[in-house]
């Protein structure tokens, strides 16, 4: 028996959204001394405050790159607000679960989402 569900195997071997984003409206980075993972997220952001594009970058294993994919596609179209109410609990559940020695690639993957749409906030402030 596999210690991944099926989702996370596909999101690793077809993962979605993947790459990088010209002028992006927000970019969030974080990573895990522990294990070594990076994850980088980007946004575009319509005038209506909704994610109306996401892409990601991850260096890491097949758990994070999995989480990387499906917090994309969890969040696009959801407002910023929307996106920033979601936990590591909801990506790994998004993903039929995953290992607990892999739950921090998903608390990597939602902490990249809310440090991309913070970098958006403060720039949009900045430019008031």
């Amino acid at each position: 028996m596999s210690l991944y569900s099926q989702k996370v195997i596909d999101h690793f071997a077809n993962p979605r959204n993947v790459g990088t984003m010209e002028n992006p409206d927000g970019v969030g980075e974080v990573g895990n001394i522990t294990c070594g993972d990076i994850m980088r997220i980007y946004i575009k952001v319509d005038e209506n405050e909704r994610i109306s594009d996401i892409k990601f970058q991850t260096f890491g294993c097949g758990a994070a790159v999995a989480t990387s994919s499906i917090t994309t596609e969890m969040v696009k179209g959801m407002t910023l607000d929307e996106a920033m109410k979601v936990t590591n609990k909801d990506v790994a559940d998004a993903l039929d679960g995953l290992p607990p020695v892999k739950m921090h690639c998903s608390n990597l993957a939602a902490e990249a989402l809310q440090a991309a749409i913070k970098d958006y906030r403060e720039r949009v402030s900045d430019n008031s």
